[in-house]
């Protein structure tokens, strides 16, 4: 079986086209001057082109193609997104499985269609659900065709940068995210070359998306001879325009306003008054050859890979604390005014409260207090003598009590439990014992305090047991020091039938040793979407693996596909 998740992709034509990939090299600063050139001249016919539209010029005309067409009697057309340069952009409808999808429509005899179809291969088989995923690439008689996800909860930064620029922690949420996609991206060989604001979606839930990696650089014909370094500068350019709402070049661009003439690219927090300063340098490593600020002098990022070492040194940036909203005042009620505290409207008398009755004087008043007096009296003293005897009951009882408590104390040695207190956890690392990394990138997100961030596993075809396919994934967390661990509580994104997990002392982050050398803490299975392992025994170690063995069966949620994985949302130790 493999380990990595693959979207389902039925290609009829096996021309063994190579994919679209991308050769990571260094680029002098003349090559990097060309490809911010290029960046720039590239988008700016992007606002009539639309987000999946293409340039470039093209041989063939438009297939001839309305909605309501279907093809391979499934994908059933819906609306024109783009028409353009030989092919066409679609929301459509998959009828079979009743969802809706995108589509990428052009002449089988296109200058391009090899390359979007080979683009369209190697980006399905990357599975990594960051990415807006290709789920079909077919060659049709005379047409070609790329389906990939259609996200209906899904905005783009263009329409959210609209309305102003991004908080620093969305920001901060961004580029980590993009940046981190990408470097997994090109570590398989591929490239985005067309990464902008239109291509970068946030969903519903707050996580980040790319949609057409590879794909549409194959669409329009692009190709560098530094992709790494593209990318890298176009991650910069997202950062810039979100914490400035302006686009980092002289064109506008995007609805975003571009930089005044003459004037040259000037850090973020020189444009607009309260960017986050840490966030200002990092958009000006990406973008500035050099990598010069106004405030220190850093090296440049020039891969994706380098700019997510660089967001790893920063200072974490948290969510705003939830504004405070004070209760309403409750009014005094003023009973003397007989109006509960309400003013009265204007030209009303208030009215006056009449004096209280007086005390009764009679002889029958002078009677009834008499009796009354005597009852409390008698009531008093019948109270002080119950409860006189019932405390000394009590103090018979608590002494026979005391008698026994600390005969068991004496059997259990006087040991009393420990107070738990939870555990800081500083830092964290992802354990691979055979193949491939999960998300390895992602580990931060398991104990930032943020519940809607989370570190995934891979998609897997059988389970819920791992076993044989692999013996378990998991990540090692760097207590600080030497701890005594009693429990871990861990949040999870699936629930159903069912995550096992162990938590294992080890020596270091990079352990010396297999699981099987490792001291075992505690073990539990659930099928809840929490789970708490306790210790089984007393252990005091530094480090921590929290090992997975088996996961659920979940559905498609917008990430990936229906299988048998697991997400950590939060994790806490207690000693």
């Amino acid at each position: 079986m493999a380990e990595r998740s693959t979207a389902a992709v039925d290609v009829a034509d096996s021309s063994g086209d190579k994919p679209l990939t991308a050769k990571a090299e260094q680029a002098d600063q003349s090559t990097a001057d060309g490809v911010a050139q290029n960046l720039e001249r590239n988008t700016k016919n992007d606002e009539a082109q639309g987000s999946d539209g293409a340039g470039g010029p093209g041989k063939a005309s438009p297939p001839e193609l309305h909605s309501g067409h279907k093809l391979a009697r499934r994908y059933r057309l819906e609306e024109c997104v783009t028409r353009l340069d030989g092919f066409s952009s679609w929301r459509a409808v998959d009828e079979k499985l009743r969802r809706a999808v995108g589509v990428h429509v052009l002449p089988a005899d296109h200058s391009r269609a090899r390359s979007v179809l080979a683009a369209a291969r190697s980006s399905a088989l990357l599975g990594d659900p960051r990415f807006v995923q290709v789920l079909d690439a077919v060659e049709d008689n005379d047409l070609v065709y790329v389906v990939h996800e259609w996200l209906p909860d899904a905005t783009e930064l263009t329409t959210l940068l609209a309305t102003g620029p991004l908080e620093p922690h969305d920001a901060y949420q961004m580029v980590t995210q993009v940046a981190a996609a990408m470097a997994a991206a090109h570590r398989e060989g591929l490239a985005h070359l067309r990464l902008n604001p239109n291509a970068v979606l946030r969903t519903s839930t707050g996580q980040w998306r790319i949609r057409g990696l590879a794909v549409n650089a194959a669409l329009r014909g692009i190709s560098s001879d530094t992709p790494q370094r593209a990318d890298t500068e176009a991650i910069g350019a997202l950062l810039y325009a979100a914490l400035t709402q302006r686009w980092p070049y002289e064109s506008d661009a995007y609805g975003l306003s571009g930089l005044p003439k003459d004037v040259g690219l000037i850090a973020p927090d020189q444009v607009r008054a309260g960017v986050h300063r840490g966030l200002s340098e990092l958009a000006m490593r990406a973008l500035v050859n050099d990598g010069a600020t106004a405030s220190r002098h850093e090296s440049a990022c020039t891969t994706p890979e380098e700019l997510v070492k660089a967001i790893g040194e920063m200072p974490r940036i948290r969510p705003p604390e939830p504004a405070f909203t004070a209760p309403p005042e409750y009014q005094r009620t003023t009973y003397q005014q007989g109006t509960y505290g309400r003013t009265p409207p204007p030209g009303v008398t208030q009215p006056v409260a009449s004096p209280p009755p007086p005390p009764l004087q009679s002889r029958t008043g002078k009677a009834l207090k008499w009796a009354v007096s005597a009852l409390l009296i008698a009531a008093l003293g019948l109270g002080s003598w119950q409860l006189a005897d019932a405390l000394m009951q009590q103090g018979e009882k608590a002494d026979d009590t005391n008698q026994t408590q600390t005969t068991d104390d004496n059997d259990k040695g006087n040991e009393k439990p420990k107070p738990v207190k939870p555990l800081t956890i500083e830092g964290a690392q992802e354990y691979v014992a055979s193949g491939d990394a999960q998300a390895a990138e992602d580990v931060g997100n398991t104990y930032d305090g943020d519940s809607s961030t989370f570190w995934r596993t891979k998609r897997y075809t059988d389970g819920p047991e791992l076993a044989p396919y692999k013996p378990g994934v998991g990540i090692i967390y760097d207590l600080g020091s030497s701890q005594e661990v009693s429990a871990a509580s861990i949040g999870l994104r699936y629930g159903g039938d069912h995550t096992t997990a162990t938590l294992y002392a080890t020596d270091s982050l990079s352990p010396s040793t297999g699981v099987e050398g490792m001291t075992k803490i505690g073990t539990a299975s659930t099928s809840a979407t929490s789970l708490t392992v306790k210790a089984s025994k007393t252990v005091k170690t530094q480090y921590v693996l929290l090992w997975i063995t088996a996961v659920p069966n979940a559905p498609t949620d917008g990430y990936s596909s229906a299988g048998y994985k697991q997400a950590i949302t939060d994790l806490k130790f207690t000693g």
